[in-house]
């Protein structure tokens, strides 16, 4: 058989894929990972821009939740800007210990204990779903908030449409997904930054009322509330916003995907990020009270600010109040990549850790974590279709899970510096910093735990708590079927397995090939005791019909290794090493074994790349695979583990190559 008639052809939805995602990428090429990270100004675009589009609805949720004692609203902004930097400067010091990567999962898991960090990773999936949908739902109010009321029908078929080409775009890759993105991201930067400009300077000799007036509405709302009530007022205005920070942890998650020194890169992001969002938050706080903006229906508060601004400036001026608009959509069309930048990403850690299938470590031929990146897009999707993406509620949904996860990252940073005192120089100081980010998030937390509770609050934590439970469930069949896979290999030791030295002729003629004789192929994943087992069942049932063995392993690149050249280059010399200690084996046995080493991302291309090398040099060959067999087989096994055997047996079938599958049970 030639290779042209063993090369399948490629079918029209893999031609289609191709197009709307793109081609695969070439793991041999030595610039790929430069290729896929981000500098720190794209990291901002790409991360930072989850917090800073919260400007255009966190204020505005903290600003009507304050009702007729608005000018109360310079307490929130201050109280806002202050957590900024206390919580960033707590993250920066977790990037600092966790220079590979220290997001919440990861820094509660190594810091706290499993458990733990089962807990921050739950709490992150669900938060990051809601950040794409809030993200975009959000977006969605600013665009139409420039059309007549008639047009808020369309409203949500956009937002849905909206989740539907991030998801397609983030297939394509991290970096492509961002680059477009910049010079709107700029002109939000731009364009805001002008606007509260303008309305400071247009309105700087009234400053003196306005400190006026919030001395006044302070006198007021304690003569009607007391100073207990006004405090809660000014909490449960706080809270509303909290949704603010949610995007300060995306840069400790996504130190991966930035460029080296990984380090010195986000902590320049993080400050790019707590800079321009204070500034951002602050100054609309201020121009909200400025122009006495109000609410209207069908309109964001950002609307009604910046119709206020541009009224008196002509005809150019509703061209600027439409870019600004537009601006605002996009920045929050670009906040949703960070839910689809880093919860692919925790779910890619937590699979590793068997908290989650392992499917959701995997990569696509263009290396992104595409079973993650469709799970986060579906569960947004529905998300969005349940809510009917009422900013409203969402924001009511919004900030809890963040909150749980800041708890528990500053909680294992006081617990580190406790444990390393005297040890690191300045302990006392980055103790400090993460005990104050650790009692002001715990404040936080129960606070809108609360408030927002009998709000919808709860929902949140249900499903997080149902989550949780589903991951424990994961975790013990994975517990359990690790048990099995230890039973193979203690089995082989135990009882001290082998097979029988090849005839006496064939051992003579170990080093000689004949490439015509009967060559049994065999596909394995390490020198393990599945691997072991399966060869056993080829020499007991086919005593004395092969005379040559071949062993075929693929290295999968996934999201644990795929962290630099490095990493590559250790994957390919483990494989390696691992297909040669079965070629050992069988020569000290008579036999003649060569070995065939390949690395990517899916197993079924590596293997029918290499099928044709292999068949041209032994035509008579025969593929074996092993499959482990469970005592029970069920729904939860298969969506567990990747059945990769029965996929190979399909490709080869297909192409009239015969490949046995032999059962290797465990009870």
């Amino acid at each position: 058989m030639s290779r042209m008639e063993f090369q399948p052809k490629s079918s029209l939805p893999h031609r289609l894929r191709k197009i709307v995602i793109g081609g695969a990428r070439d793991l041999q090429d030595q610039s790929l990972f430069h290729k896929l990270t981000l500098i720190a100004f794209f990291a901002w675009v790409g991360l930072g821009a989850d917090g800073l589009s919260s400007s255009c609805y966190g204020p505005e949720e903290a600003f009507l939740t304050l009702g007729k004692h608005h000018y109360l609203a310079l307490f929130v902004a201050m109280g806002t800007a202050l957590t900024i930097f206390i919580v960033s400067a707590s993250y920066s010091q977790i990037v600092e210990l966790f220079p590979a990567g220290g997001g919440g999962y990861l820094v509660a898991s190594k810091l706290l204990g499993p458990h733990f960090g089962m807990v921050s990773g739950c709490a992150l999936l669900i938060d990051y779903v809601l950040t794409i949908t809030m993200s975009v739902a959000s977006g969605s109010d600013a665009l139409f908030s420039f059309f007549p009321p008639e047009y808020l029908v369309y409203k949500l078929p956009f937002a849905v449409l909206g989740v539907i080409l991030l998801i397609l775009l983030n297939l394509r890759g991290v970096k492509e997904s961002v680059l477009p993105l910049v010079p709107i991201f700029l002109i939000f930067i731009a364009a805001h930054l002008l606007g509260i400009g303008y309305a400071i300077y247009a309105h700087f000799s009234n400053f003196e009322e306005l400190a006026q007036r919030t001395i006044t509405d302070v006198q007021t709302t304690q003569t009607e509330l007391g100073m207990f009530g006004m405090v809660l007022l000014i909490m449960r205005a706080y809270s509303m916003g909290a949704g603010t920070f949610t995007g300060i942890e995306a840069v400790s998650n996504g130190v991966p995907i930035l460029r080296d020194p990984k380090v010195h890169t986000a902590k320049r992001t993080m400050m790019y990020m707590a800079v321009s969002l204070a500034v951002m938050v602050c100054g609309l706080m201020v121009a909200y009270l400025l122009y006495g903006v109000e609410h209207q229906p069908g309109k964001t508060l950002n609307a009604v600010l910046f119709g206020a601004i541009t009224a008196s400036w002509g005809g150019w001026g509703n061209a600027f109040f439409l870019v600004v608009l537009i601006s605002e959509a996009t920045i929050l069309f670009v906040a949703a990549q960070t839910g689809f930048l880093d919860g692919p990403r925790v779910l890619a850690n937590m699979a590793h850790d068997r908290w989650m299938p392992g499917r959701f470590a995997m990569l696509s031929d263009r290396f992104v974590t595409q079973n993650g990146v469709i799970l986060m897009g579906g569960a947004a999707l529905l998300t969005m279709l349940a809510t009917r993406g009422s900013v409203r509620f969402l924001v009511v949904l919004y900030s809890i899970n963040v909150f749980i996860t800041f708890v528990l990252s500053q909680s294992g940073m006081v617990r580190h510096w406790w444990q390393e005192r005297g040890k690191v120089k300045g302990w006392a100081r980055k103790l400090a910093i993460n005990g104050i980010g650790t009692t002001l998030c715990v404040f936080i937390l129960i606070s809108v735990a609360v408030l927002k509770f009998y709000e919808g609050g709860w929902i949140t934590l249900f499903i997080t708590g149902l989550l949780a439970l589903l991951v424990l469930g994961v975790k013990r069949h994975y517990r359990k079927t690790g048990k099995l896979l230890r039973k193979l290999e203690n089995l082989v030791q135990a009882t001290k397995l082998d097979i029988p030295d090849a005839p006496q002729e064939l051992a003579a003629q170990v080093d000689k090939c004949d490439p015509h004789a009967k060559t049994a192929v065999l596909f394995v994943n390490g020198f393990n005791g599945l691997g072991l087992h399966t060869l056993f069942s080829i020499i007991r049932l086919f005593s004395g019909t092969f005379r040559n063995f071949v062993f075929v392993q693929v290295g999968v690149v996934d999201a644990g290794n795929f962290k630099g050249s490095e990493a590559i280059h250790e994957l390919r010399q483990h494989i390696n090493v691992e297909v040669e200690r079965y070629i050992e084996y069988m020569k000290r046995h008579g036999y003649h074994a060569e070995g065939h080493a390949a690395i990517g991302t899916d197993v079924l291309d590596e293997v029918m790349k290499m099928a044709p090398q292999i068949m041209d040099k032994f035509p008579n060959s025969v593929f074996f695979g092993g499959q482990l067999v469970f005592p029970e087989e069920t729904f939860v096994t298969k969506l567990l583990h990747n059945n990769i055997v029965f996929a190979l047996q399909r490709k080869f079938y297909h192409i009239g190559i015969p490949f046995i599958i032999l059962p290797i049970k465990v009870a």
